[in-house]
């Protein structure tokens, strides 16, 4: 387990498949705005890829997020299009609702950052999120991270097309930011 100040990123049980389900991906709202893909239902005990884990895939590792205090699930964080060449990859995270406003979300950032920068030997880190999701942003910014551009009307939401910020970190950026 990878573990933070307040948190672990651990493999995906099988046990935690059913809570993330009820609380993460029935949440249409929610998983409109993390997904970049419409919102679905998922069938109990089927193999979507959002839930199950594809441990032969090499591009994409999701982690289920865990309290350190007690290891009770609150949510799952993935490094995903992992590009062995340019030695970048992306950060996305999820937070169960009640464990959403306690500032675990900075820490697993902090925790991707450890494990894509100092575990795997990338050189970049990039998160996109929507313009009005003022937790994740401040989570990335806590990091390190850097506005580097608007995406205007580049998310489809509920309806409506949505801003997104595209956010970077590099490693030299970070090594320096934790030795200060």
């Amino acid at each position: 387990m990878l573990k933070g100040s307040k948190v672990g990123l651990r493999a995906r049980h099988e046990d935690d498949i059913p809570i993330l389900r009820t609380e993460l991906y029935d949440d249409v709202v929610n998983s409109s705005r993390a997904g970049s893909r419409p919102w679905r239902p998922i069938t109990p005990g089927s193999k979507d890829s959002r839930l199950v884990v594809d441990d032969n895939e090499q591009g994409h590792v999701p982690f289920s997020v865990v309290e350190l205090d007690g290891g009770t699930l609150i949510g799952t964080a993935t490094l995903w299009g992992i590009d062995n060449h340019h030695r970048s990859a992306h950060i996305g995270l999820g937070l169960l609702p009640s464990a959403r406003g306690k500032g675990y979300g900075t820490d697993v950032v902090a925790v991707l950052c450890h494990y894509g920068f100092v575990v795997r030997g990338l050189q970049r880190l990039q998160i996109e999120t929507l313009s009005d999701n003022a937790a994740m942003l401040r989570s990335a910014e806590r990091n390190g991270f850097v506005r580097e551009g608007v995406l205007r009307s580049s998310a489809w939401v509920m309806g409506e097309f949505l801003d997104q910020v595209l956010l970077g970190l590099l490693v030299q950026e970070w090594k320096s930011a934790s030795k200060g």
